[in-house]
């Protein structure tokens, strides 16, 4: 299912996105924390400088230029904008490698998924922190990270702790596997209550007339951003089963 991958990179093409003003300019902003302003300047070298945006070619290596600095959502967004060429690699990075696959295996989830999940709620950014206050790589909020931490014993949590990347994806994960348990390890509805709350996968299962299988249950969501949100998530997954060594 993996797309061919395009040619390297030639040294001449990743040393026209390492000397381009505006996409050095948005990684610096970034870098201090301005990272709205520094998305706009991403976005404006990639998608507006030149009329019509840059071309394949371009987007891939600025693309490998947010990647080597780490900046993981401008290397995924600028990847995925790319149409004759795919860099599945590219595309869907494994950062924090060895944490994720320890605390995935560790406590028995499939590290694919976990990654394609985290790859839908941060992007990998480490400080992500959404509108209702979840935070971190696997946008845990705060009072399930409480209960959460409690369940599993772990001593003296405090919030702030979900800064911290291995904090982080232990409480992520545990609340995931604790989902995943409830819901008859049905990866389909564990998703959707990581997003929309463990209870209502269950209450929309009851509306059903018979049971169905997980791509026609997603379907089925009655939340749009639910439902997105699944197929994203176990796409990723799909693509991440061909990478994760």
């Amino acid at each position: 299912m993996a797309a061919t991958r395009p040619a390297p990179l030639t040294p001449e093409e990743r040393n026209a996105a390492r000397m381009n003003p505006s996409l050095n300019r948005g990684l610096y902003a970034i870098a201090i924390g301005l990272r709205p302003e520094g998305t706009r300047e991403w976005n404006y070298a990639t998608n507006l400088h030149d009329r019509g945006g840059m071309d394949d070619r371009a987007l891939l290596a600025a693309a490998d230029f947010a990647c080597q600095r780490e900046v993981w959502d401008r290397c995924i967004n600028t990847s995925e904008r790319t149409k004759g060429v795919i860099d599945v690699e590219q595309r869907f990075p494994m950062p924090f490698h060895d944490t994720v696959l320890r605390k995935s295996q560790d406590i028995g989830l499939d590290p694919a998924y976990v990654y394609g999940l985290i790859r839908q709620e941060s992007r990998f950014i480490m400080d992500a922190r959404s509108g209702v206050g979840a935070s971190g790589l696997m946008q845990v909020m705060p009072e399930t990270a409480k209960r959460v931490a409690k369940k599993i014993g772990l001593p003296g949590f405090r919030p702030s702790q979900m800064s911290d990347i291995d904090t982080n994806v232990l409480l992520g994960t545990s609340y995931l596997s604790m989902i995943l348990t409830d819901l008859d390890s049905s990866m389909t509805l564990a998703t959707a209550g990581y997003n929309a709350g463990p209870g209502r996968p269950k209450r929309w299962r009851s509306t059903l007339t018979r049971p169905v299988e997980g791509a026609i249950f997603a379907e089925t969501i009655p939340f749009n951003e639910t439902r997105t949100y699944v197929k994203n998530v176990l796409s990723n997954a799909t693509y991440y089963s061909a990478l994760v060594t």
